[in-house]
């Protein structure tokens, strides 16, 4: 079993380290979604350690994905913009991110919990507990759903007058979804240290499974080049580079008539921001 350790200052350069290093040392391992003929993917654990996850520039230009669906993201992860799109019985989501951190709910128990809520609540007690922890897993159901959560545990604490996150997921498909996880999850350990009242501190991510599917081994040639060909500073965008598709994000998600309106409150609250923040470039 490969192990790999990474520490960066910034989102983006921790991100494109750990990739590479999962391509060039990750173990050859088949998945369960492997097609006939795929290669076998390539597979490590890793421990990614953003020491400033804050700091600019805090976007990689070679993630996958638009810039409005990072926006998107991050609104699914922090508002639970798409809860409502939960139903296992209609053949939709069984699951978010959201509904498991901010209603986590127990058969038997009665109301959800609300685990963020709960950690706020302790960290502001008590910033350097180890109780300030929020879990997705649902033992009785999720071994036997088609799509189990990545994402597992979240732990939360304050050192050094600032909060930190630790983020550990069981699987995590390293091009295609990590980026965009760890910005989200960032995102979240902001908007918790603002609760708190102390600044966002560092960002650990671990992952027990970090790999590159062989089915897109072809796309990710693209992604190598980019990282040999450009440098450094034509790899990553800054939050202000980035203000205008995030507004165009906004806008998406506003246009869709299926979401409820406390959803769309929180996205034209968050669209403000953004639009305020681009005037005072």
């Amino acid at each position: 079993m490969q192990t790999i350790h990474i520490v960066e200052p910034t989102l983006p350069m921790a991100w494109e380290k750990a990739v590479v290093a999962c391509w060039e040392q990750g173990d050859r391992i088949p998945t369960q979604y492997d097609k006939p003929g795929d290669p076998a993917s390539r597979d490590v654990t890793v421990m990614i350690h953003v020491t400033e996850p804050l700091a600019e520039p805090r976007i990689h230009r070679a993630f996958p994905g638009g810039l409005a669906d990072l926006e998107k993201y991050r609104a699914e992860v922090l508002y639970g913009v798409h809860d409502h799109w939960i139903s296992p019985q209609e053949g939709k989501w069984e699951y978010t991110y959201h509904e498991r951190l901010f209603n986590y709910r127990v058969p038997g128990l009665g109301e959800p919990i609300d685990q963020i809520e709960q950690c706020i609540r302790m960290l502001r007690e008590c910033g350097y507990t180890r109780r300030a922890q929020a879990v997705t897993w649902k033992a009785w159901e999720d071994a036997g759903i088609v799509d189990p959560a990545c994402l597992q545990r979240m732990f939360f604490r304050v050192q050094d007058g600032k909060l930190n996150l630790n983020v550990n997921m069981r699987s995590n498909d390293a091009f295609k979804a990590a980026f965009m996880n760890m910005y989200a999850f960032i995102e979240l350990l902001k908007m918790v240290a603002a609760r708190v009242g102390v600044p966002a501190g560092e960002y650990v991510h671990i992952a027990d499974s970090f790999h590159v599917y062989g089915s897109y081994f072809t796309e990710f040639e693209g992604f190598l080049k980019l990282i040999r060909t450009r440098s450094p500073e034509q790899r990553v965008w800054t939050t202000e580079a980035a203000l205008p598709m995030f507004i165009e994000g906004c806008d998406a998600l506003l246009a869709e008539e299926d979401m409820p309106e406390d959803s769309k409150a929180l996205v034209r609250s968050r669209k403000a921001e953004l639009e305020q923040m681009l005037v005072a470039v």
